[in-house]
């Protein structure tokens, strides 16, 4: 039997047949984005990433952690984004957005937290490796997950004031956007307005500004809409209708749980047809390279840097694209886009 594909409107075509509308479509609209007057995608030909490995010591905890600092060309004042890997990752990953968000002049900061990184699977025989990340996406690593990003935004103002650091004077400390994947998401979601428990706890940090969440998810206990309706800053939503985590058995219910439960302004989501829990990263897994959508990362380096450009540098055309029928022009069939 021939492999088949349901069009946007349930029809069955083709394989073949999709795949070359596909790239009609993706022809038409990228040359429509180009033509536009706000490109999000747009970055300057001779920019050349680097980057810094850099350690924060937080001394109240004893805890060191590794840091990987993207810089913009420009030397003047950058908006910050920080990211934090999912479990088993680390400052090395999804190095296709720290490259991208720094072209387009932010620095960007990837933050590894240890107990929760490479350091759990790493020296751990391949049979017992799933059963030890399990042991690590626990309440005392999301705690500490939390504090790390507070730790690293202390850190960065101090060296933004030093003028023996590297960094010093290129950070706008005041306006920050947090960023995660997966165990990651979890983390940025606390530290962004999720609330937690009965009493409604709250571990937002005030200096940050937006957020982008890759592969959100709903609190296993309680109600989506009192863990989410306190987050009044900006958030974005993006996950994928194979999004299923092998830790943690969270489905795309509990990811597609949270938009609703927001409060209206600067909310948006994006579901990607058929993207997996890795399409939001650069893992390649074994036997499938090759098979990644490369449409998937164009639309999340778009919409994401759309998103920062609107709510971290204020850029009315960038809310306008985000806002309009920029996003649009961008997905494929069966990929869902909505805001409030």
């Amino acid at each position: 039997m021939k492999p088949v594909h349901k069009n946007i409107r349930g029809r069955v075509v083709s394989k073949r047949r999709y795949l070359t509308a596909a790239a009609l479509f993706l022809s038409l609209a990228w040359t429509a984005v180009a033509g536009s007057s706000y490109d999000p995608l747009a970055v300057p030909e001779a920019f050349k990433p680097e980057y810094l490995d850099l350690t924060v010591h937080d001394a109240g905890r004893n805890r060191d952690i590794p840091i990987r600092v993207y810089l913009p060309s420009d030397k003047e004042p950058a908006p910050v984004i920080l990211f934090s890997h999912g479990l088993g990752g680390s400052r090395e990953g999804n190095t296709f957005m720290g490259k991208h968000w720094s072209a387009r002049g932010y620095i960007v900061v990837f933050l590894q937290h240890p107990g929760s990184d490479t350091s759990v699977w790493k020296d751990v025989p391949p049979a017992k490796r799933m059963e030890a990340m399990r042991e690590a996406a626990n309440a005392k690593n999301l705690l500490l997950r939390i504090g790390d990003v507070r730790a690293v935004l202390d850190c960065l103002e101090k060296w933004n004031r030093d003028e023996k650091s590297r960094l010093a004077g290129r950070l706008n400390t005041g306006r920050v956007g947090m960023s995660g994947h997966s165990f990651g998401a979890v983390t940025t979601q606390a530290v962004s307005g999720q609330q937690f428990g009965a009493i409604n706890r709250s571990a937002a940090d005030p200096r940050i500004k937006a957020a982008v969440i890759f592969s959100p998810s709903s609190p296993r206990r309680g109600e989506p809409k009192r863990a989410f309706a306190e987050v009044k800053i900006p958030w974005m939503l993006m996950t994928g209708t194979k999004d299923i985590a092998s830790i943690g058995d969270t489905d795309l219910n509990s990811r597609l749980a949270v938009f609703p439960a927001l409060p209206p302004g600067g909310k948006y989501e994006l579901v990607l047809y058929e993207a997996e829990h890795f399409a939001f990263t650069d893992v390649a897994l074994p036997g499938r390279e090759g098979r990644r959508n490369p449409n998937h990362h164009r639309v999340i380096l778009a919409l994401s840097t759309a998103f920062w450009d609107a709510y971290l540098k204020e850029d009315k055309l960038a809310r306008d694209w985000l806002d309009g029928d920029g996003p649009l022009l961008l997905l494929e069939p069966g990929d869902r886009w909505q805001k409030k």
